[in-house]
């Protein structure tokens, strides 16, 4: 009877990973995923932007400066002549210090400077940050597209028109209010456009209004906000 041939001698053993080479791997990948994710961290920590001011409220800016109930990040707004300008702020808007109601109506007065008109404004954002809340453009796209856009100016969940521009120097005269989850956006006392949302953006995140523009001077004033209940 022949008899089972050997086991195959098993290789050697791998040697024990040491403690301290481990930890020579992942502390430094640790530390570089949490510098890394800082901004993040600041975004959950900054807590609820201040309200300074209460609605109703209105504006006409017959002053030297912006004030205490009002904030940007940037882009050099401020008062001139008792009007506010806005030198092409790149998307960074001039927040109101107030919290909306849930359903609310925002009247104001604009001119665009320029041909490429790029009148715009955010409502029900943050506070704080671009594209937070609804943003209303007129004229943009080098004065091709006027848009109501929800969260993104960019993105498909907007609706727009392209027949008309906003022609320079022409005082327009806005209304924006918002009834149950219908956005309606008025110029010259016309409805321009509708927004219907079945899931409207409202609440502590959702509740600030803002004028904004991207490269063209605009020039607002008349600002009246007020509930709608």
């Amino acid at each position: 009877m022949t008899p089972d041939p050997a086991p195959a001698a098993a290789g050697p053993a791998p040697a024990p990973r040491h403690p301290l080479l481990q930890r020579r791997v992942w502390l430094p990948l640790a530390v570089l995923l949490f510098v890394l994710n800082i901004p993040f961290f600041h975004l959950f920590l900054r807590g609820e932007p201040a309200a300074t001011a209460k609605v109703p409220f209105s504006d006409d800016f017959e002053r030297a400066e912006l004030g205490p109930h009002w904030w940007s990040s940037g882009g050099f707004w401020r008062v001139v002549g008792g009007r506010l300008y806005s030198p092409g702020v790149k998307n960074n808007p001039l927040w109101l210090r107030a919290r909306l109601p849930d359903e609310a109506v925002v009247e104001f007065d604009v001119v665009s400077a320029g041909d490429g008109g790029d009148v715009k404004c955010e409502i029900f954002g943050d506070g704080r940050d671009h594209a937070s809340g609804y943003i209303l453009v007129f004229g943009g796209w080098n004065n091709a597209i006027s848009t109501i856009a929800r969260l993104d100016e960019h993105g498909a969940d907007r609706r727009e028109r392209r027949d008309r521009r906003v022609e320079k120097n022409h005082k327009y005269r806005f209304r924006v209010e918002r009834k149950g989850g219908r956005l309606t956006w008025y110029v010259d006392d016309e409805r321009f456009m509708e927004y219907d949302d079945p899931k409207p953006l409202r609440g502590k995140g959702h509740d600030r209004f803002g004028f904004s523009s991207w490269q063209t001077d605009l020039w607002f004033d008349n600002l009246t906000v007020r509930s709608l209940r």
